[in-house]
């Protein structure tokens, strides 16, 4: 069938592959709050065009926070939102800007180094009165390498919010996100075309992860899954480091 066709260059494989990892990757933010959107961040960059990768990223994620935070509704803190929005519009405005400006290897070694620094670097810690600047910084940080959920969960970390509110909170914000980084991709000229049939089926299966995530959050112990999540993601960075290099490099 026609809609079931993906971008020219993805093989079927590669396709179902992504897709399949959608639902996998939702289902870990749903039962993590991070760790879902950098994972699949950092596959898209190996198997997605470079610039195609945060705009698509951008859209699978809205797609996955809105459910989590439809099913969270009763636990946002409601009050961090316009200021948070506020300070996003700004920062991914200002970032914008710049993106047009990078060659395709440079966005695959901000991407590692993003992913590297959200395993092994230390989140600074945001308190609420800062929401506005934490906004502004994610904000521009979200253009330029996809993934800010690690920075914006430290940042709802410092509000000392109780757990549920947390996840709720940070899906929400994610949502808002993601939302204005698609507008400002629209707004460069990304053509989301011939991407719509990719994006919608991993739209699909990023609701069937994020439900199911959730019926197994209270079921799954960390201490052993964390580990292995920041093996993954140093393997994925270290690959992206070295598709850049040849591409800087090599030709």
């Amino acid at each position: 069938m026609e809609w079931l066709q993906f971008p020219e260059g993805i093989s079927a494989l590669t396709g179902w592959s992504i897709v399949a990892l959608a639902m996998i990757t939702a289902m870990i933010g749903a039962m993590f709050g991070v760790g879902g959107g950098t994972i699949l961040l950092a596959v898209l960059a190996t198997l997605l065009p470079p610039l195609a990768v945060i705009p698509v990223h951008a859209v699978v994620q809205i797609g996955a926070n809105t459910s989590r935070a439809a099913l969270m509704f009763r636990d946002i803190k409601y009050d961090t939102l316009l200021p948070f929005a506020i300070g996003t519009g700004l920062g991914s405005a200002a970032s914008g800007l710049l993106f047009v400006e990078f060659p395709p290897w440079t966005v695959q070694y901000l991407v590692a180094g993003f992913i590297l620094w959200s395993v092994f670097g230390k989140m600074p810690a945001v308190g609420a009165n800062h929401i506005i600047g934490a906004g502004a910084f994610s904000g521009f940080l979200t253009i330029l390498v996809g993934a800010t959920g690690p920075f914006v969960s430290a940042f709802v970390k410092g509000m000392g919010l109780p757990r549920m509110n947390h996840v709720a909170t940070h899906a929400a914000m994610m949502m808002i996100q993601h939302g204005l980084k698609i507008a400002v991709f629209g707004l460069l000229g990304f053509a989301f075309g011939p991407y719509i049939p990719l994006i919608v089926m991993m739209l699909v299966s990023g609701f069937i992860g994020t439900f199911t995530g959730r019926v197994l959050l209270g079921r799954m112990g960390e201490q052993n899954f964390r580990p292995l999540l920041n093996a993954i993601l140093v393997l994925l960075a270290l690959r992206l480091v070295w598709q850049a290099s040849r591409a800087a490099f090599i030709g």
